[in-house]
């Protein structure tokens, strides 16, 4: 990582273990859950949900632990809870396929309006979720299968540009400021003796890919081209650890 990248990124750490970097000149937090902070404007980012991922398996007889949605909800709770943001912004693929919502337990759904209460919940859509999310939220929606919040296109954040799927690189446009989702990163590193794997952010202070935040969501190493070609330059990865974001450059990653 060069200097410049360096001091852009600048991986200061918070007290729970994030990282605070600079995405297109504008600060944001990078949390231990995956979810990315934006204090300036209140605002939390979480992409690619995949809520009912185990009950859709169910449905074509691949039975999973049905408690992924529950999981993913007690940890974007825990972030609203901590930060309690005036904004809460999903950047798509927030259900795992169209009849997803129908299929979440009652308290679930009911968890889901409590969470939304107070605060603007922004949708996005992604390739997932795009029926899910439009019946769910029509107007003559079903009371039990109705959501909360809104549908929005991309949008504006500050400096920033939220969209689900990010784009490539062209020779009229580098992106900057676009914040996305979709190709769930994943950073992977030799230690204790073998490689190791991980959920990762992964920016160059330009533009930055969030990791999929549903609890069961597979991973695309950073290293494939479907990522790493979105960057004119070697970026950095910010793996999730326990208890903190580990900042890797890209010459240790595997």
């Amino acid at each position: 990582m060069n200097a410049a990248l360096r001091q852009t990124l600048s991986p200061a750490r918070k007290i729970c273990g994030s990282l605070s970097v600079r995405i297109a000149g504008e600060a944001c937090v990078l949390r231990c859950s995956g979810a990315m902070w934006v204090p300036a404007h209140g605002a939390l980012i979480v992409a690619d949900l995949h809520l009912e991922k185990g009950s859709a398996f169910a449905v074509r007889g691949q039975l999973l632990p049905p408690y992924d949605s529950r999981a993913t909800l007690d940890r974007l709770e825990a972030e609203i809870v901590e930060l309690n943001p005036a904004m809460v912004v999903l950047l798509g693929d927030s259900f795992h396929d169209a009849k997803a919502v129908p299929r979440m337990a009652a308290d679930d759904r009911a968890r889901l309006d409590r969470l939304a209460a107070g605060r603007d919940w922004l949708w996005l859509e992604g390739n997932h979720d795009r029926e899910a999310l439009n019946r769910s939220l029509a107007r003559d929606a079903d009371t039990a299968s109705r959501l909360p919040g809104r549908i929005v296109g991309d949008m504006a954040l500050g400096a920033l540009r939220l969209t689900h799927e990010p784009e490539a690189l062209t020779a009229d446009d580098d992106r900057r400021g676009e914040v996305a989702g979709h190709l769930h990163p994943a950073a992977k590193i030799a230690a204790y003796g073998r490689g190791v794997r991980r959920p990762c952010f992964v920016t160059d202070g330009s533009r930055i890919v969030l990791p999929a935040f549903g609890a069961f969501t597979g991973g695309l190493n950073v290293r494939d081209p479907a990522i790493a070609d979105l960057f004119a330059a070697p970026p950095m990865a910010a793996a999730l650890g326990r208890d903190r974001v580990h900042a890797l450059d890209w010459a240790i990653l595997r």
